[in-house]
């Protein structure tokens, strides 16, 4: 717990470096791009789908209808853009994780490594393609569970928990082999893996919520279509800081552990080459004298 949150504040101040608000820039050129022509190529015919399947769910259409009937008559107007939004976040969502794992991560662990953890030898359990793959294959995973998990977006309640696990989950992965790949070995990323998994998910859940925030801010209906060339490229410029503080406190968390399992280490180490040496003492002690 105390690692957590000293993790925490410390990816807070470094998030203020004019440096990293700098580097969050990055993936936003990238992005404005994709969002802006989706936005224009897709956002009414998305929207027409998405009211065509409401429509077709007679259950849900049924509670539309009798929430209609007692005053919401909007309720299906804001609810289309809502649901295509919270779809469309997800992706990019993983765009936005991929920019920033490939265009800022290296930079970001660069900067946590010199200003606190230039004492920890490198080991290079990871190299650059092995980071690409588990990248690409963590990111496939994920998109992979979302497409199984759409129908269930449409639920009111899952639309708000499932993407935020999925890409909690995305975000524990992708960040914790980055900022271990250079200074841990194969087995000491295995071990802290295990050892502190729940709350390295617990982190990724909590980021993956962050992210989900930006999208209640754009969800306002025809407020959203009518600025959607001003609020995408912020929302996204938001998703771009928040993913810059994931990876710097999964960073900062994951470079610390380490830090503490080799001091760990090296103390039973000390103990046993100190035990070794009193414990030969102790038997020299005890062994019969020697024959005449």
């Amino acid at each position: 717990m105390r690692l957590l949150f000293d993790s925490f504040w410390r990816a807070v101040a470094y998030c203020l470096m004019p440096r990293v608000m700098l580097l969050s820039l990055l993936p936003l050129l990238m992005l404005l791009v994709v969002a802006l022509s989706w936005g224009y190529f897709f956002w009414q015919p998305t929207q027409d789908w998405v009211r065509e399947v409401l429509a077709s769910w007679q259950l849900l259409q049924g509670m539309l209808d009798w929430m209609q009937a007692h005053g919401a008559s909007d309720l299906q107007s804001v609810m289309v853009p809502l649901v295509v939004i919270f779809s469309v976040t997800p992706l990019l969502v993983v765009m936005t994780l991929l920019a920033v794992s490939l265009m800022m991560g290296p930079a970001l662990v660069d900067l946590v490594v010199q200003r606190r953890f230039q004492h920890l030898a490198l080991k290079h359990g990871g190299s650059a393609l092995s980071s690409l793959v588990w990248t690409v294959g963590s990111t496939l995973a994920a998109l992979l569970a979302m497409l199984i998990t759409l129908p269930l977006w449409l639920v009111p309640p899952l639309m708000f928990v499932i993407p935020p696990l999925i890409w909690g989950w995305l975000s524990y992965r992708v960040m914790v082999f980055d900022a271990l790949a250079v200074h841990a070995s194969r087995d000491e990323r295995i071990a802290l893996g295990r050892s502190h998994r729940g709350w390295l998910l617990l982190m990724g859940v909590i980021t993956g919520y962050m992210g989900a925030l930006p999208s209640v801010v754009w969800a306002s209906g025809a407020l959203f279509a009518a600025a959607f060339v001003v609020l995408v490229p912020l929302a996204i410029w938001i998703y771009a800081v928040v993913f810059a503080f994931t990876a710097l406190w999964f960073t900062h968390y994951s470079l610390a552990a380490l830090e503490s399992l080799r001091a760990q280490s090296d103390s039973v180490v000390v103990g046993a080459s100190v035990a070794l040496p009193a414990l030969a003492s102790g038997d020299e002690q005890h062994l019969p004298p020697p024959a005449p």
